[in-house]
Protein backbone atom coordinates (compact mmCIF):
# COMPACT_ATOMS: atom_id res chain seq x y z
CA UNK A 1 0.00 0.00 0.00
CA UNK A 2 1.39 3.41 -0.91
CA UNK A 3 0.70 7.11 -1.29
CA UNK A 4 3.10 9.12 -3.43
CA UNK A 5 2.98 12.93 -3.63
CA UNK A 6 4.42 14.39 -6.82
CA UNK A 7 7.16 17.00 -6.38
CA UNK A 8 6.25 20.60 -7.24
CA UNK A 9 8.62 22.81 -9.22
CA UNK A 10 8.81 26.59 -9.03
CA UNK A 11 7.29 27.39 -12.39
CA UNK A 12 6.11 30.94 -11.77
CA UNK A 13 2.53 29.93 -10.98
CA UNK A 14 2.97 29.65 -7.21
CA UNK A 15 -0.18 30.71 -5.40
CA UNK A 16 -0.70 30.70 -1.64
CA UNK A 17 -4.15 29.84 -0.37
CA UNK A 18 -5.06 26.36 0.79
CA UNK A 19 -2.92 24.55 3.36
CA UNK A 20 -3.14 20.81 2.79
CA UNK A 21 -2.18 17.82 4.93
CA UNK A 22 -2.34 14.26 3.65
CA UNK A 23 -2.27 11.50 6.27
CA UNK A 24 -1.28 14.29 8.67
CA UNK A 25 1.77 15.39 6.67
CA UNK A 26 1.95 18.85 5.01
CA UNK A 27 2.08 18.91 1.22
CA UNK A 28 2.62 21.69 -1.31
CA UNK A 29 0.02 22.27 -4.03
CA UNK A 30 0.92 23.49 -7.49
CA UNK A 31 -0.91 26.32 -9.28
CA UNK A 32 -2.35 27.30 -12.64
CA UNK A 33 -4.20 30.18 -14.26
CA UNK A 34 -7.82 29.55 -15.31
CA UNK A 35 -10.70 31.54 -16.73
CA UNK A 36 -12.71 33.46 -14.14
CA UNK A 37 -15.64 34.48 -16.37
CA UNK A 38 -17.21 32.98 -19.53
CA UNK A 39 -16.23 35.91 -21.73
CA UNK A 40 -15.01 34.94 -25.17
CA UNK A 41 -14.23 36.27 -28.64
CA UNK A 42 -13.24 34.89 -31.95
CA UNK A 43 -9.44 35.35 -31.91
CA UNK A 44 -9.21 39.15 -31.72
CA UNK A 45 -5.52 39.54 -32.52
CA UNK A 46 -4.41 39.54 -28.86
CA UNK A 47 -4.88 37.46 -25.73
CA UNK A 48 -7.32 37.84 -22.86
CA UNK A 49 -6.59 40.30 -20.08
CA UNK A 50 -5.69 39.20 -16.51
CA UNK A 51 -8.95 40.54 -15.04
CA UNK A 52 -10.77 37.70 -16.88
CA UNK A 53 -8.65 35.05 -15.12
CA UNK A 54 -7.72 33.77 -11.68
CA UNK A 55 -5.00 31.63 -10.14
CA UNK A 56 -6.03 28.32 -8.60
CA UNK A 57 -4.19 25.51 -6.83
CA UNK A 58 -4.02 21.85 -7.76
CA UNK A 59 -2.49 18.86 -6.05
CA UNK A 60 -1.21 15.70 -7.75
CA UNK A 61 -0.46 12.32 -6.20
CA UNK A 62 -0.82 8.58 -6.72
CA UNK A 63 -2.29 6.10 -4.25
CA UNK A 64 -3.52 2.55 -3.90
CA UNK A 65 -4.95 3.02 -0.41
CA UNK A 66 -7.47 5.43 1.19
CA UNK A 67 -6.16 9.02 1.42
CA UNK A 68 -7.15 11.32 4.29
CA UNK A 69 -7.12 15.08 3.73
CA UNK A 70 -7.14 17.97 6.18
CA UNK A 71 -7.41 21.30 4.39
CA UNK A 72 -7.27 24.77 5.91
CA UNK A 73 -9.31 27.21 3.86
CA UNK A 74 -7.93 30.65 2.98
CA UNK A 75 -11.22 32.30 4.02
CA UNK A 76 -14.15 31.17 6.18
CA UNK A 77 -16.96 29.29 4.48
CA UNK A 78 -20.23 27.97 5.86
CA UNK A 79 -20.26 25.01 3.48
CA UNK A 80 -17.89 23.10 1.20
CA UNK A 81 -18.79 21.07 -1.89
CA UNK A 82 -16.67 18.31 -3.39
CA UNK A 83 -17.38 17.60 -7.06
CA UNK A 84 -18.26 15.34 -8.73
CA UNK A 85 -21.09 14.48 -6.36
CA UNK A 86 -20.97 10.90 -7.62
CA UNK A 87 -17.87 10.33 -5.47
CA UNK A 88 -20.03 10.76 -2.38
CA UNK A 89 -17.42 12.83 -0.52
CA UNK A 90 -18.91 15.00 2.24
CA UNK A 91 -16.26 17.06 4.04
CA UNK A 92 -16.51 17.53 7.78
CA UNK A 93 -16.18 21.20 8.73
CA UNK A 94 -13.87 21.74 11.71
CA UNK A 95 -12.89 24.83 13.75
CA UNK A 96 -10.26 27.25 12.43
CA UNK A 97 -11.47 27.07 8.79
CA UNK A 98 -10.45 23.43 8.46
CA UNK A 99 -12.18 20.58 6.63
CA UNK A 100 -11.49 16.87 6.67
CA UNK A 101 -12.44 13.96 4.42
CA UNK A 102 -11.13 10.64 3.12
CA UNK A 103 -11.00 9.40 -0.47
CA UNK A 104 -11.10 5.62 -0.77
CA UNK A 105 -9.71 5.17 -4.30
CA UNK A 106 -8.05 7.11 -7.15
CA UNK A 107 -10.21 10.02 -8.32
CA UNK A 108 -10.07 13.49 -9.87
CA UNK A 109 -12.16 16.09 -8.05
CA UNK A 110 -12.48 19.68 -6.85
CA UNK A 111 -12.93 21.15 -3.39
CA UNK A 112 -15.19 24.21 -3.58
CA UNK A 113 -15.83 26.36 -0.52
CA UNK A 114 -16.59 29.46 -2.64
CA UNK A 115 -18.60 28.17 -5.59
CA UNK A 116 -16.79 28.33 -8.92
CA UNK A 117 -14.14 30.69 -7.55
CA UNK A 118 -10.81 29.59 -6.10
CA UNK A 119 -11.47 25.86 -6.26
CA UNK A 120 -8.80 23.41 -5.14
CA UNK A 121 -8.28 20.69 -7.77
CA UNK A 122 -7.03 17.30 -6.55
CA UNK A 123 -5.79 14.56 -8.88
CA UNK A 124 -5.26 11.12 -7.33
CA UNK A 125 -3.82 8.76 -9.94
CA UNK A 126 -3.61 5.00 -9.60
CA UNK A 127 -0.16 3.69 -8.84
CA UNK A 128 1.48 2.68 -12.10
CA UNK A 129 4.96 1.72 -13.25
CA UNK A 130 5.80 2.81 -16.80
CA UNK A 131 8.25 0.86 -18.96
CA UNK A 132 10.36 3.89 -19.88
CA UNK A 133 13.93 4.52 -18.84
CA UNK A 134 16.65 7.10 -19.59
CA UNK A 135 19.21 6.01 -22.11
CA UNK A 136 16.84 4.13 -24.38
CA UNK A 137 17.39 5.16 -27.99
CA UNK A 138 13.68 5.66 -28.63
CA UNK A 139 12.80 7.34 -25.30
CA UNK A 140 12.89 11.08 -24.70
CA UNK A 141 13.16 10.99 -20.92
CA UNK A 142 12.59 14.05 -18.72
CA UNK A 143 13.31 13.51 -15.04
CA UNK A 144 12.25 15.70 -12.11
CA UNK A 145 13.04 19.37 -12.65
CA UNK A 146 12.32 22.15 -15.13
CA UNK A 147 13.09 21.54 -18.81
CA UNK A 148 12.85 23.98 -21.73
CA UNK A 149 12.44 21.55 -24.61
CA UNK A 150 10.78 23.82 -27.18
CA UNK A 151 9.47 21.74 -30.08
CA UNK A 152 9.44 17.96 -29.60
CA UNK A 153 9.06 15.80 -32.70
CA UNK A 154 8.04 12.17 -32.21
CA UNK A 155 8.82 9.50 -34.80
CA UNK A 156 7.68 5.91 -35.15
CA UNK A 157 8.52 3.87 -32.07
CA UNK A 158 9.27 6.91 -29.89
CA UNK A 159 8.23 7.36 -26.26
CA UNK A 160 8.08 10.76 -24.59
CA UNK A 161 8.31 10.26 -20.82
CA UNK A 162 7.64 12.95 -18.21
CA UNK A 163 8.58 11.74 -14.75
CA UNK A 164 6.86 12.83 -11.56
CA UNK A 165 8.14 16.28 -10.71
CA UNK A 166 9.09 17.11 -14.30
CA UNK A 167 7.82 20.36 -15.83
CA UNK A 168 8.53 20.32 -19.56
CA UNK A 169 7.95 23.55 -21.49
CA UNK A 170 7.20 22.27 -24.97
CA UNK A 171 4.89 21.61 -27.86
CA UNK A 172 4.70 18.04 -29.16
CA UNK A 173 4.18 17.16 -32.82
CA UNK A 174 4.13 13.94 -34.78
CA UNK A 175 3.17 13.16 -38.38
CA UNK A 176 2.96 9.84 -40.25
CA UNK A 177 4.20 7.93 -37.21
CA UNK A 178 3.13 4.70 -35.56
CA UNK A 179 3.62 3.13 -32.15
CA UNK A 180 4.27 6.36 -30.28
CA UNK A 181 3.67 7.03 -26.60
CA UNK A 182 3.49 10.06 -24.29
CA UNK A 183 3.69 8.78 -20.72
CA UNK A 184 4.35 9.74 -17.14
CA UNK A 185 3.04 11.86 -14.30
CA UNK A 186 4.90 15.06 -15.10
CA UNK A 187 3.56 18.35 -16.46
CA UNK A 188 3.65 19.38 -20.11
CA UNK A 189 3.56 23.14 -19.71
CA UNK A 190 2.59 25.33 -22.66
CA UNK A 191 2.73 28.73 -20.97
CA UNK A 192 5.81 29.82 -22.93
CA UNK A 193 4.09 29.05 -26.23
CA UNK A 194 3.08 32.43 -27.65
CA UNK A 195 1.26 33.36 -30.81
CA UNK A 196 3.38 34.84 -33.58
CA UNK A 197 1.73 38.09 -34.66
CA UNK A 198 1.94 38.67 -38.38
CA UNK A 199 0.47 42.17 -38.38
CA UNK A 200 -1.48 44.50 -36.11
CA UNK A 201 -5.23 44.64 -36.53
CA UNK A 202 -8.30 46.05 -34.86
CA UNK A 203 -10.24 43.58 -32.73
CA UNK A 204 -13.34 45.73 -32.43
CA UNK A 205 -16.72 44.13 -33.06
CA UNK A 206 -15.34 41.17 -35.01
CA UNK A 207 -17.56 38.13 -35.62
CA UNK A 208 -15.00 35.98 -37.44
CA UNK A 209 -11.46 34.91 -36.64
CA UNK A 210 -8.67 37.39 -37.27
CA UNK A 211 -5.89 35.68 -39.21
CA UNK A 212 -3.08 37.86 -37.94
CA UNK A 213 -1.31 35.22 -35.85
CA UNK A 214 0.21 31.77 -36.02
CA UNK A 215 -0.78 29.64 -33.02
CA UNK A 216 0.46 26.17 -32.15
CA UNK A 217 -1.43 23.43 -30.28
CA UNK A 218 0.21 21.69 -27.32
CA UNK A 219 0.04 18.14 -28.74
CA UNK A 220 -0.70 17.73 -32.45
CA UNK A 221 -0.72 14.26 -33.99
CA UNK A 222 -1.27 13.95 -37.73
CA UNK A 223 -1.99 10.65 -39.48
CA UNK A 224 -0.51 8.59 -36.67
CA UNK A 225 -1.51 5.09 -35.58
CA UNK A 226 -1.20 3.04 -32.40
CA UNK A 227 -0.84 6.04 -30.08
CA UNK A 228 -0.97 6.06 -26.27
CA UNK A 229 -1.12 9.19 -24.09
CA UNK A 230 -1.19 8.19 -20.44
CA UNK A 231 -0.89 9.99 -17.11
CA UNK A 232 0.46 13.43 -17.94
CA UNK A 233 -0.88 16.82 -16.87
CA UNK A 234 -1.16 19.55 -19.52
CA UNK A 235 -1.06 23.12 -18.23
CA UNK A 236 -1.80 26.45 -19.94
CA UNK A 237 -2.35 25.46 -23.55
CA UNK A 238 -2.17 28.23 -26.14
CA UNK A 239 -4.86 26.65 -28.33
CA UNK A 240 -6.05 23.01 -28.26
CA UNK A 241 -4.48 20.75 -25.65
CA UNK A 242 -4.57 17.56 -27.75
CA UNK A 243 -5.38 17.64 -31.47
CA UNK A 244 -5.32 14.29 -33.32
CA UNK A 245 -5.89 14.52 -37.09
CA UNK A 246 -6.56 11.38 -39.13
CA UNK A 247 -5.26 9.12 -36.35
CA UNK A 248 -6.13 5.47 -35.81
CA UNK A 249 -5.97 3.33 -32.69
CA UNK A 250 -5.59 6.21 -30.23
CA UNK A 251 -5.84 5.83 -26.43
CA UNK A 252 -5.86 8.75 -24.00
CA UNK A 253 -6.16 7.90 -20.31
CA UNK A 254 -5.46 9.48 -16.92
CA UNK A 255 -4.68 12.82 -18.57
CA UNK A 256 -5.34 15.98 -16.56
CA UNK A 257 -5.92 19.26 -18.40
CA UNK A 258 -5.74 22.42 -16.31
CA UNK A 259 -4.85 26.08 -16.70
CA UNK A 260 -6.92 26.83 -19.80
CA UNK A 261 -7.67 30.54 -20.00
CA UNK A 262 -6.40 31.61 -23.42
CA UNK A 263 -8.68 31.85 -26.46
CA UNK A 264 -9.63 28.52 -28.09
CA UNK A 265 -7.95 26.43 -25.38
CA UNK A 266 -10.09 23.37 -26.14
CA UNK A 267 -9.40 20.06 -24.47
CA UNK A 268 -9.30 17.11 -26.88
CA UNK A 269 -10.48 18.00 -30.40
CA UNK A 270 -10.19 15.18 -32.92
CA UNK A 271 -10.59 15.23 -36.71
CA UNK A 272 -11.56 12.16 -38.78
CA UNK A 273 -9.99 9.57 -36.53
CA UNK A 274 -10.92 5.92 -36.02
CA UNK A 275 -10.82 3.59 -33.02
CA UNK A 276 -10.39 6.11 -30.20
CA UNK A 277 -10.59 5.45 -26.45
CA UNK A 278 -10.59 8.34 -23.96
CA UNK A 279 -11.03 7.28 -20.34
CA UNK A 280 -10.48 8.43 -16.77
CA UNK A 281 -9.41 11.98 -17.65
CA UNK A 282 -10.03 15.38 -16.03
CA UNK A 283 -10.52 18.42 -18.27
CA UNK A 284 -11.02 22.02 -17.22
CA UNK A 285 -11.08 24.00 -20.46
CA UNK A 286 -11.84 27.45 -21.80
CA UNK A 287 -13.66 26.24 -24.91
CA UNK A 288 -15.00 22.88 -25.94
CA UNK A 289 -13.86 19.96 -23.79
CA UNK A 290 -14.05 16.78 -25.93
CA UNK A 291 -15.00 17.13 -29.60
CA UNK A 292 -15.45 14.71 -32.48
CA UNK A 293 -14.97 16.76 -35.67
CA UNK A 294 -14.47 16.49 -39.37
CA UNK A 295 -11.71 18.50 -41.02
CA UNK A 296 -11.66 22.25 -40.36
CA UNK A 297 -10.12 23.80 -43.44
CA UNK A 298 -12.20 26.96 -43.31
CA UNK A 299 -9.05 29.05 -43.04
CA UNK A 300 -7.64 27.84 -46.37
CA UNK A 301 -8.01 29.81 -49.57
CA UNK A 302 -9.33 26.89 -51.66
CA UNK A 303 -11.35 24.96 -49.11
CA UNK A 304 -12.39 22.08 -51.38
CA UNK A 305 -8.80 21.46 -52.42
CA UNK A 306 -7.55 21.61 -48.83
CA UNK A 307 -10.20 19.16 -47.67
CA UNK A 308 -9.44 16.70 -50.47
CA UNK A 309 -5.72 16.83 -49.68
CA UNK A 310 -6.45 16.19 -46.01
CA UNK A 311 -8.93 13.36 -46.61
CA UNK A 312 -7.04 11.40 -49.27
CA UNK A 313 -3.38 11.24 -48.47
CA UNK A 314 -0.57 8.80 -49.25
CA UNK A 315 -3.03 6.43 -50.88
CA UNK A 316 -5.29 6.23 -47.82
CA UNK A 317 -8.71 7.71 -47.08
CA UNK A 318 -9.43 9.74 -43.96
CA UNK A 319 -12.97 10.66 -44.90
CA UNK A 320 -14.85 9.13 -41.94
CA UNK A 321 -14.80 9.36 -38.15
CA UNK A 322 -15.97 6.24 -36.39
CA UNK A 323 -15.67 4.06 -33.32
CA UNK A 324 -15.04 6.38 -30.37
CA UNK A 325 -15.51 5.67 -26.67
CA UNK A 326 -15.31 8.43 -24.07
CA UNK A 327 -15.89 7.15 -20.54
CA UNK A 328 -15.37 8.03 -16.88
CA UNK A 329 -14.17 11.57 -17.53
CA UNK A 330 -14.69 14.62 -15.29
CA UNK A 331 -15.29 17.89 -17.11
CA UNK A 332 -15.33 21.51 -15.96
CA UNK A 333 -16.14 23.68 -18.95
CA UNK A 334 -15.58 27.45 -18.58
CA UNK A 335 -16.84 28.20 -22.10
CA UNK A 336 -18.26 26.26 -25.01
CA UNK A 337 -19.54 22.71 -25.06
CA UNK A 338 -18.72 19.72 -22.92
CA UNK A 339 -19.22 16.60 -25.07
CA UNK A 340 -19.71 17.45 -28.73
CA UNK A 341 -20.00 16.26 -32.28
CA UNK A 342 -18.91 19.14 -34.55
CA UNK A 343 -19.21 21.92 -35.25
CA UNK A 344 -16.97 21.28 -38.28
CA UNK A 345 -18.21 18.07 -39.92
CA UNK A 346 -16.28 17.66 -43.17
CA UNK A 347 -16.51 13.87 -43.20
CA UNK A 348 -18.59 11.51 -45.27
CA UNK A 349 -19.68 9.76 -42.09
CA UNK A 350 -19.40 10.21 -38.31
CA UNK A 351 -20.72 7.17 -36.50
CA UNK A 352 -20.49 4.80 -33.57
CA UNK A 353 -19.62 7.43 -30.98
CA UNK A 354 -20.22 6.60 -27.32
CA UNK A 355 -20.03 9.06 -24.40
CA UNK A 356 -20.69 7.16 -21.18
CA UNK A 357 -20.35 7.46 -17.40
CA UNK A 358 -19.01 11.03 -17.34
CA UNK A 359 -19.41 13.83 -14.78
CA UNK A 360 -19.96 17.44 -15.87
CA UNK A 361 -19.17 19.42 -12.72
CA UNK A 362 -19.47 22.96 -14.17
CA UNK A 363 -20.74 24.32 -17.45
CA UNK A 364 -22.14 27.52 -18.91
CA UNK A 365 -22.94 26.42 -22.48
CA UNK A 366 -24.48 23.42 -24.25
CA UNK A 367 -23.55 20.19 -22.49
CA UNK A 368 -24.35 17.31 -24.87
CA UNK A 369 -24.27 18.64 -28.40
CA UNK A 370 -24.35 17.54 -32.03
CA UNK A 371 -23.76 20.56 -34.29
CA UNK A 372 -23.46 19.63 -37.97
CA UNK A 373 -22.39 22.63 -40.07
CA UNK A 374 -21.02 20.73 -43.04
CA UNK A 375 -22.05 17.48 -44.71
CA UNK A 376 -21.40 14.47 -42.49
CA UNK A 377 -23.95 11.72 -42.07
CA UNK A 378 -23.88 11.71 -38.25
CA UNK A 379 -25.51 8.62 -36.84
CA UNK A 380 -25.46 6.09 -34.02
CA UNK A 381 -24.20 8.49 -31.37
CA UNK A 382 -24.98 7.63 -27.74
CA UNK A 383 -24.73 9.86 -24.67
CA UNK A 384 -25.49 7.59 -21.72
CA UNK A 385 -25.23 7.77 -17.94
CA UNK A 386 -24.02 11.38 -17.89
CA UNK A 387 -24.21 13.35 -14.64
CA UNK A 388 -24.60 17.13 -14.97
CA UNK A 389 -24.12 19.42 -11.97
CA UNK A 390 -25.48 22.94 -12.42
CA UNK A 391 -24.57 25.88 -10.22
CA UNK A 392 -27.32 27.63 -8.31
CA UNK A 393 -26.64 30.58 -10.60
CA UNK A 394 -25.03 29.65 -13.93
CA UNK A 395 -22.99 32.51 -15.44
CA UNK A 396 -24.12 32.99 -19.05
CA UNK A 397 -21.50 32.86 -21.81
CA UNK A 398 -21.03 36.25 -23.42
CA UNK A 399 -19.06 37.66 -26.33
CA UNK A 400 -16.77 40.63 -25.93
CA UNK A 401 -16.97 42.88 -28.97
CA UNK A 402 -14.87 45.76 -27.68
CA UNK A 403 -11.70 45.67 -25.61
CA UNK A 404 -12.89 48.00 -22.86
CA UNK A 405 -16.25 46.33 -22.16
CA UNK A 406 -16.23 44.19 -18.96
CA UNK A 407 -18.13 40.93 -18.53
CA UNK A 408 -20.80 42.51 -16.31
CA UNK A 409 -23.03 41.20 -13.55
CA UNK A 410 -24.72 37.80 -13.45
CA UNK A 411 -28.37 37.46 -12.53
CA UNK A 412 -30.32 34.22 -11.89
CA UNK A 413 -32.44 32.58 -14.52
CA UNK A 414 -30.03 31.51 -17.25
CA UNK A 415 -30.19 27.80 -18.14
CA UNK A 416 -27.80 26.33 -20.75
CA UNK A 417 -29.06 23.80 -23.28
CA UNK A 418 -28.40 20.42 -21.76
CA UNK A 419 -29.09 18.48 -24.97
CA UNK A 420 -28.87 19.98 -28.45
CA UNK A 421 -28.71 18.76 -32.02
CA UNK A 422 -28.88 20.85 -35.16
CA UNK A 423 -27.92 20.91 -38.83
CA UNK A 424 -27.05 24.38 -40.01
CA UNK A 425 -24.97 26.65 -42.19
CA UNK A 426 -22.36 28.70 -40.34
CA UNK A 427 -20.99 31.82 -42.01
CA UNK A 428 -17.42 30.92 -41.02
CA UNK A 429 -17.16 27.22 -40.20
CA UNK A 430 -19.06 26.10 -43.30
CA UNK A 431 -16.67 28.15 -45.48
CA UNK A 432 -19.27 28.67 -48.15
CA UNK A 433 -19.88 24.97 -48.67
CA UNK A 434 -23.22 24.01 -50.19
CA UNK A 435 -23.50 20.42 -48.89
CA UNK A 436 -25.38 19.85 -45.64
CA UNK A 437 -25.44 16.70 -43.54
CA UNK A 438 -27.93 14.88 -41.36
CA UNK A 439 -28.17 13.95 -37.66
CA UNK A 440 -29.98 10.64 -37.15
CA UNK A 441 -30.24 7.74 -34.74
CA UNK A 442 -29.00 9.61 -31.69
CA UNK A 443 -29.71 8.47 -28.12
CA UNK A 444 -29.48 10.54 -24.93
CA UNK A 445 -30.13 8.09 -22.10
CA UNK A 446 -30.09 8.17 -18.30
CA UNK A 447 -28.98 11.76 -17.87
CA UNK A 448 -28.92 12.89 -14.23
CA UNK A 449 -29.12 16.60 -13.50
CA UNK A 450 -28.43 18.31 -10.19
CA UNK A 451 -29.98 21.76 -9.88
CA UNK A 452 -33.33 23.49 -9.60
CA UNK A 453 -33.86 24.16 -13.28
CA UNK A 454 -36.18 23.06 -16.05
CA UNK A 455 -33.93 21.09 -18.44
CA UNK A 456 -33.76 22.53 -21.95
CA UNK A 457 -33.47 20.31 -25.05
CA UNK A 458 -33.25 21.85 -28.53
CA UNK A 459 -33.33 20.46 -32.08
CA UNK A 460 -33.35 22.07 -35.52
CA UNK A 461 -32.66 20.95 -39.09
CA UNK A 462 -31.66 22.79 -42.24
CA UNK A 463 -34.01 21.17 -44.78
CA UNK A 464 -36.17 18.08 -45.01
CA UNK A 465 -33.12 16.18 -46.27
CA UNK A 466 -30.52 17.86 -44.02
CA UNK A 467 -32.53 17.21 -40.90
CA UNK A 468 -32.58 15.83 -37.38
CA UNK A 469 -34.48 12.56 -37.20
CA UNK A 470 -34.96 9.38 -35.19
CA UNK A 471 -33.62 10.83 -31.95
CA UNK A 472 -34.59 9.55 -28.51
CA UNK A 473 -34.18 11.22 -25.13
CA UNK A 474 -34.69 8.53 -22.51
CA UNK A 475 -34.87 8.75 -18.72
CA UNK A 476 -33.89 12.23 -17.56
CA UNK A 477 -33.51 12.64 -13.80
CA UNK A 478 -33.47 15.91 -11.90
CA UNK A 479 -32.23 15.82 -8.31
CA UNK A 480 -32.72 12.06 -8.28
CA UNK A 481 -36.30 12.01 -9.59
CA UNK A 482 -37.29 10.67 -13.00
CA UNK A 483 -39.04 13.28 -15.15
CA UNK A 484 -42.37 12.00 -16.48
CA UNK A 485 -44.43 15.18 -16.99
CA UNK A 486 -43.77 17.29 -20.12
CA UNK A 487 -44.12 20.37 -17.91
CA UNK A 488 -40.92 19.31 -16.14
CA UNK A 489 -38.68 19.81 -19.19
CA UNK A 490 -38.53 22.14 -22.17
CA UNK A 491 -38.31 20.44 -25.56
CA UNK A 492 -37.78 22.87 -28.47
CA UNK A 493 -38.32 21.45 -31.95
CA UNK A 494 -37.39 23.70 -34.83
CA UNK A 495 -38.04 23.07 -38.49
CA UNK A 496 -37.03 19.87 -40.28
CA UNK A 497 -37.16 17.61 -37.22
CA UNK A 498 -38.73 14.15 -37.48
CA UNK A 499 -39.43 11.43 -34.92
CA UNK A 500 -37.80 13.11 -31.93
CA UNK A 501 -39.24 11.88 -28.66
CA UNK A 502 -38.80 11.73 -24.90
CA UNK A 503 -39.41 8.36 -23.28
CA UNK A 504 -39.03 7.01 -19.77
CA UNK A 505 -39.09 3.71 -17.94
CA UNK A 506 -40.53 3.67 -14.44
CA UNK A 507 -38.23 1.94 -12.00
Amino acid sequence: MAIHIYPVQDSGFRHSGYTVRIQGMPVTPDAARVSAVPYNRRWPGHQRTPDQTELIQFLSLAANEPVSFEITLPEPSASVTVRPHSLGIEPKILPDNRIRFTVSSPAYFTVEPYGRKNALHIFIDPIQAYDAAPGDAHTLYFGPGVHHAGQIELHSGDTLYLAEGAVVYACVHSIDAENIRILGRGILDNSLNKEVLLYETSAENNTSAVDNALRQHTIQLEYCSHVLIDGITIRDSLVYNIRPIGCRDLTIRHVKIIGCWRFNSDGIDMHNCEDVLIEDCFLRTFDDAICVKGFDCYYAGNVDKAVQEAMYRNGQAYDVFRNVQVRRCVIWNDWGKCLEIGAETRAEEISDIFFTDCDIIHTCGPVLDCCNVDYADVHHVIFQNIRIELDEVVPPPRYQYYDDVPYGDVSPGYVPSLIRSDVQFHHEYSAGGTRRGVNRDLLFSDIRITGDVVPVFGFAGYSDEACCKDIEIRNIYRNGRLLTDPAEYSLHLGEHCFRIRYTYTQE
